[in-house]
């Protein structure tokens, strides 16, 4: 491959790695699963770029590779691989004013997103990073309108999950 093409994809990857990580923390469960997936994914966006004609953003391109490649190797793991639970991991931070109460309840929501399947967990993170629903159904190759309704089925399915006794 060509220089170009190679320093084009560095830049456009080190521009976009935040949407990789994010999409191997939600299908992984620990540092060194985290590792693999983002090197797979970044294996598989190298591989696919040479075919990316820039019809859409490259953020949205990554989007569906990545989390084509999440969701494959997630279906995969989950028959054979034990995965350490998210509350069992320590987490190490500096911050003297680090708000507890808040990081319990990205738990809480982390552990009900983990019960979502890979569609959902996919539509569920796009829409918590603030991508409008035209975005979310091209990267997931669905309308914008079953887009809309499958968020709102999501929502649900969170709320029983978050407070199954609907207090």
């Amino acid at each position: 491959m060509s220089d170009n093409l190679e320093q084009s994809f560095v830049k456009q990857l080190q521009e976009n790695q935040n949407i990789i990580h994010k999409i191997c923390r939600l299908y992984t469960n620990g540092d060194d699963a985290h590792k693999d997936l983002f090197q797979e994914i970044t294996i598989q966006l190298w591989k696919a770029f040479p075919k990316f004609r820039g019809d859409s953003k490259f953020s949205t391109w990554a989007y569906r590779v990545a989390l084509n490649t999440a969701i494959t190797l997630y279906r995969k793991s989950k028959r054979s691989i034990a995965t350490i639970e998210f509350e069992g991991r320590q987490h190490f931070l500096n911050d003297v004013e680090y708000n507890y109460e808040e990081e319990e309840q990205l738990k809480l929501m982390y552990k009900a997103v983990y019960q979502l399947n890979d569609i959902e967990k996919a539509l569920i993170f796009m829409y918590l990073e603030d991508k409008d629903y035209q975005e979310i159904a091209e990267t997931l190759g669905i309308s914008e309108v079953n887009a809309r309704v499958k968020m709102n089925r999501i929502k649900g399915k969170l709320k029983k999950i978050l407070n199954p006794l609907g207090i």
